[in-house]
């Protein structure tokens, strides 16, 4: 380094936060002869531009990923931090612009989302992170309160609260880290039977009818976890994760947490093609990650969870899913799986499934203070001979404390008519569009309001049940979030 020239003590590396001086290269001592020659510089006046000085050492801040460094500066690399401790970037009490690993393997933390799924780089950090000795610790948590009417025969109204509330802790261990993350909802309040939804289909309300056009309530524990990696090169690492409840290795990040759509208060219509495994009450995933692949299995309980759900359920692991997922630049995230799911219907004993599921999502800053983000899924359910499959876009764009998001879906149902066992799939669609401004009013909470209008597409064969082919929904929410 320049700053070495001349005796002057080198530039040292840091992340917010936190201070890593090199060591000073020792100089010979100079003679009393060599004394008498040398002159004292002059000191430069102290500029309040200067960067942050500690015991004399110059602290230049590590840029989170998509940002640049300051002129100058030389960021230390991800590969090279610190061995035992790769998830921690040096953090400030309170301070959210650190630079930190995921638990997972040393990358950017954006990266991990639900469960082990990965999300791009430049994905929206949304947990309010502090630290105690060793530990790091991150709170996140969002409150919906919803007004939601469905048109039509089939439709109703309902006023319900809906969200998450997780916390995560993590510290070094070995050369990896050791994690631990538990989330829960406010949805049982709603009562066993959701709220209204059209051609949405699963799940039971008191174990012999399945919910049809209504979206069933997330049990009160989402996930109850932990992990613990190893890094066995700079850019690779083995990692074991396990939950009751928690996520299997299969399809992209659970709905609530994809960037994309995460403001939208309404769940998709193809959430039983994705990512219905979100909720699994038994898993236990092995993945290798190599620098921005990641490849993992998991063996986990394929049944769906029941009616009850206040409780935390147990069954074999008898299903298994494998995923592959590359990252190959920091604003994508792509990710295949597969999945064979042993009696995962309450009301269908003795059914199987296979699913496949495929996705991209993408975020970025499109201009200062803009940020978009999208998501393209395919899923596909196979059981008794019949292959349904789901399609979904999903899109967001904020700026100034708005957000504008919005969504369309296409899906092969055969849910839809309960009278007809094993019956015909009915393709159906649904875009919906909707905004919330958010607004601050505390340093880490604030407090939004917004709303959503959805038009739905049935074919013609139900628009009698539907009351029309495009029947509609509306929804109008305030939401406190955690951040």
């Amino acid at each position: 380094m320049a700053a070495e020239a001349a005796g002057a003590q080198p530039m040292p590396m840091s992340m917010p936060g936190m201070t890593m001086p090199m060591p000073a290269k020792p100089t010979a001592k100079k003679s009393a002869g060599e004394k008498a020659r040398t002159k004292p510089a002059a000191k430069a006046p102290r500029k309040s531009s200067s960067p942050t000085r500690h015991g004399g050492a110059t602290a230049m801040p590590m840029p989170m990923p998509g940002q640049t460094a300051p002129a100058g500066s030389t960021p230390m690399p991800m590969e090279h931090l610190p061995a035992g401790q790769p998830q921690m970037g040096g953090m400030a009490h309170g301070d959210h612009g650190m630079a930190m690993t995921g638990a997972l393997g040393r990358y950017p933390m954006q990266r991990e989302s639900s469960g082990t799924a990965w999300q791009p780089d430049t994905s929206e950090p949304t947990g309010l992170m502090t630290t105690s000795g060793d530990w790091t610790l991150m709170a996140h948590g969002v409150l919906n309160l919803v007004y939601d009417h469905q048109s039509g025969p089939r439709g109703d109204d309902k006023a319900f609260a809906s969200g998450m509330l997780m916390g995560m802790a993590n510290r070094p261990f070995g050369n990896g880290t050791l994690q631990f993350k538990a989330m829960v909802s406010p949805e049982p309040l709603m009562g066993p039977s959701g709220y209204p939804l059209l051609l949405a289909s699963g799940e039971t309300a008191n174990g012999r009818d399945r919910l049809i056009d209504r979206q069933h309530p997330h049990d009160f524990f989402m996930e109850l976890s932990g992990s613990v990696s190893q890094n066995i090169g700079a850019k690779s690492s083995l990692f074991l994760y396990a939950a009751l409840p928690g996520e299997p290795a299969f399809g992209p990040p659970a709905f609530m947490h994809r960037e994309a759509i995460l403001d939208s208060p309404e769940a998709p219509i193809s959430h039983h093609w994705l990512d219905s495994t979100h909720i699994s009450f038994g898993v236990v995933t092995a993945g290798l990650v190599l620098d921005r692949v990641k490849l993992e299995i998991s063996r986990f309980n394929g049944r769906e969870p029941d009616q009850y759900r206040w409780n935390i359920e147990t069954g074999p692991p008898d299903s298994t899913s494998i995923r592959v997922s590359w990252n190959p630049t920091s604003t994508l995230a792509l990710q295949a799986s597969w999945g064979h799911l042993v009696d995962p219907e309450q009301l269908e004993p003795g059914v199987d499934q296979k699913r496949l599921s495929a996705s991209a999502l993408y975020a970025r800053e499109i201009a200062p203070g803009w940020k978009f983000a999208g998501t393209l899924a395919w899923g596909r359910k196979s059981a008794q001979g019949h292959n349904d499959d789901a399609y979904v876009a999903e899109t967001s764009l904020k700026h100034a404390g708005w957000t504008v998001f919005g969504r369309g879906e296409i899906t092969e149902n055969r849910e839809l008519v309960a009278a007809v066992e094993n019956g015909p799939a009915y393709r159906v669609g649904k875009v919906s569009l909707g905004a919330v401004r958010d607004f601050r009013i505390a340093d880490h909470l604030s407090i939004g309001a917004g709303g959503l209008f959805a038009l739905n597409f049935v074919p013609g064969s139900l628009a009698p049940l539907y009351g029309g082919s495009n029947p509609t929904g509306t929804m109008a929410f305030i939401r406190l979030r955690l951040q």
